[in-house]
């Protein structure tokens, strides 16, 4: 298992540090830092600038949102990026949401797994530099009856294939993930619960393609506290899992709802999303419950994290990707200092 870090959305008043902290991982060892973007910083943007003060750690979307480019675009952005990081860009895809999809980007959030599949097949189309042609229910390249002509990318990758991954959370989606892509980017993934809520579909859309596990890679984003009071780090993060739980989306369409009831939470899922909803956002914060947050986050002194780290590889986790908690630099730099010595004791690192 391989360590990530998870910069988030770039603008929040902290970017010199966020830089900081991508040069830090860098020097400690982090296998990829990556940057996400919903209706605020773009992530291309931020990757290009953390790429150019880096000098081998990889660069990562989680994600590029589908309905924010067309896949063409996508794919001259990829290669672009490939080529100034010098082959150190890792390309994540997902749908958005909803709202995200309906009310900033104008694109109905229709079909997303179809949608996803032709959007996947375009851009490593154009990523390999054939000639674009491509007819299907969302695209039609070139548009029939113009003056629009098979064209191939100008720009070079400096990889004949650049790591392509997809952020799934249910089971169709985590399914033609595996069958499509080269890696899974996922969100609050326990351990004790991977094989029911993730790996199954993973591997059933694996073997789907005729292929394994072997070479994919897992890689869930995992927030990380340290220190000495279980209880109280854990509450640092109920906001944040009542967020997501409660409020990430409409009552019919939050993914990550969902995720919580099908880990055995339903009644729970339940009352945060009726307390996240109706404006008491404390409420919904208090009843989310202890273990859900203890499994899925890394907390305490560096021995307890290291023993869940050990949980996270026996789970089939290949690159484990740190939010490292915090509002000092200097409480962000020592967490990524105790994922790196917690990383080794657990006996897990690759």
């Amino acid at each position: 298992m391989r360590l990530g870090i998870n910069l988030g959305y770039w603008g929040a008043g902290m970017d010199a540090d966020n830089l900081a902290v991508a040069q830090e991982a860098d020097r400690l060892g982090y296998s990829v830092c990556w940057a996400a973007e919903a209706y605020g910083s773009d992530a291309p943007t931020v990757l290009a600038w953390v790429a150019a003060r880096t000098e081998r750690i990889d660069v990562g979307s989680a994600i590029l949102q589908i309905p924010a480019r067309a896949p063409a675009m996508t794919a001259m952005t990829a290669a672009t990026l490939d080529s100034l990081s010098g082959g150190r860009f890792r390309l994540g895809l997902g749908v958005s949401g909803p709202q995200v999809s309906e009310g900033w980007y104008g694109v109905r959030f229709d079909k997303p797994l179809a949608r996803t599949r032709e959007y996947v097949e375009i851009v490593r189309k154009a990523m390999s530099r054939e000639r674009l042609t491509h007819s299907g229910e969302h695209w039609t390249l070139p548009l029939p009856d113009g003056p629009g002509k098979p064209l191939k990318l100008t720009v070079h990758p400096v990889r004949e294939r650049i790591p392509l991954y997809i952020a799934a959370i249910g089971p169709k989606n985590l399914e033609q993930t595996g069958e499509i892509a080269d890696g899974a980017l996922l969100i609050f993934f326990a351990p004790e619960h991977a094989e029911e809520t993730t790996l199954g579909a993973l591997r059933a859309g694996r073997e789907k393609a005729g292929l394994t596990m072997e070479g994919f890679d897992v890689a869930p984003t995992v927030p990380l506290a340290v220190g000495e009071d279980i209880d109280a780090l854990a509450d640092t993060f109920r906001p944040y899992t009542a967020l997501y739980v409660g409020g990430m989306g409409s009552r019919e369409q939050n993914f990550y709802n969902r995720l919580a009831r099908r880990m055995g939470y339903e009644k729970e899922a339940a009352e945060i999303q009726d307390r996240y909803l109706s404006g008491d956002k404390d409420g919904a914060a208090a009843a989310v419950p202890r273990q859900l947050i203890d499994s899925t986050t890394l907390l305490g002194p560096v021995e307890r994290i290291a023993d869940r780290m050990r949980a996270y590889a026996e789970a089939g986790v290949t690159t484990l990707s740190l939010t490292p908690a915090g509002f000092t630099l200097e409480e962000r730099i020592a967490a990524l200092r105790v994922g790196v010595e917690a990383l080794e004791r657990s006996g897990a690192a690759s």
